[in-house]
């Protein structure tokens, strides 16, 4: 009962609503990022054109081999150690990278498994390769990688909870904070759980509503 008394007499509600706001900012504008280097890499590593698909192939296996931890802290001790960066931003371009990589693998494979026929038989009605790509390619991608991308955004807010390793007051380490503050760090744990899982849910949400927005008005 005592993290309770604290949470609410003590004002440890307001510390948690900010670390709340700072993880959903680094996972938004993470995914942001993500999202548009991933269709980067998604587009290199669809040309034909050798100097461009080869390197961002090893980028991005790289990028996808390592942890995100270990990515977050060589960029901010190494790369901006001597660089007064804002150590939220730093987190954003790391997570950014990371979910980049997999988004740009997740579109890639979904383009690979659209309907080709489809495509051709628009270009033979006349249809450019921009309208053909458009307007045919690209929905039938877009509900292929639906899921996976849903899957890859939740995993992305859930692994910014290790932003707390580089300083940064995030949901997890005001929780853990506060646990050890009042002496009861399960409950404050736990707490900090169900915030996460609420953050899903809310993610989940938005995505189903999509879903049911698109097949109304598809």
């Amino acid at each position: 009962m005592n993290i309770l008394n604290n949470l609410i007499a003590g004002g440890a509600w307001q510390t948690i609503s900010k670390g709340l706001l700072v993880t959903v900012q680094i996972s938004a504008l993470g995914i942001i990022l993500g999202t548009a280097l991933g269709a980067l890499f998604c587009a290199a590593r669809l040309s034909a054109n050798k100097i461009i698909n080869i390197p961002v192939k090893i980028i991005i296996s790289f990028l996808r081999g390592t942890p995100v931890l270990l990515l977050l802290m060589v960029i901010y001790f190494v790369v901006f150690s001597n660089i007064r960066v804002d150590a939220v931003l730093i987190a954003v371009l790391a997570f950014g990278l990371n979910s980049g990589a997999h988004i740009g693998e997740i579109m890639r494979a979904a383009l690979a498994g659209i309907d080709k026929m489809q495509v051709e038989a628009a270009r033979m009605l006349g249809a450019s390769k921009t309208m053909a790509f458009w307007y045919i390619a690209l929905p039938q991608a877009a509900k292929i990688a639906k899921p996976v991308y849903q899957n890859a955004v939740i995993s992305t807010i859930q692994w910014t909870s290790v932003v707390g390793y580089v300083a940064i007051a995030d949901l997890t380490r005001v929780v853990n904070n506060m646990g050890s503050r009042s002496g009861d760090p399960f409950l404050a744990l736990f707490l900090g759980m169900l915030l996460y899982l609420a953050i899903s849910y809310l993610v989940n949400g938005i995505f189903l509503l999509s879903e049911r927005r698109a097949k109304r008005y598809g």
